[in-house]
């Protein structure tokens, strides 16, 4: 499968305490959303603030593109969540 990160907007979704970003699975487009919860338990965010949650992401954005890839490839669906618990499953570096 190939999956990709194309630049594009990090947009705060406060109903779902969550950033949802870009990503391609086979060239579409496909709704990427990490919570909160797993930016704080897994890579830093010190609350869940917008600022909090964007410098976490910026910081480890790779790490975060390479568990979602993990995941897009496992679920093969065309929205999905990363959540804390499968960061602690399978690691998040």
């Amino acid at each position: 499968m190939n999956i990709s990160f194309p630049e594009g907007p990090l947009v705060y979704d406060g109903d779902r305490l969550a950033l949802v970003f870009t990503a391609k699975a086979n060239n579409d487009d496909v709704e990427r959303i990490i919570t909160a919860e797993a930016l704080e338990d897994h890579f830093g965010a010190q609350s869940a603030r917008e600022d909090d949650l964007r410098a976490a992401f910026e910081s480890h954005r790779d790490a975060i593109h390479k568990a979602t890839a993990r995941l897009i490839e496992e679920t093969k669906v065309a929205a999905v969540t990363l959540r804390s618990g499968y960061l602690r499953m399978y690691g998040s570096r």
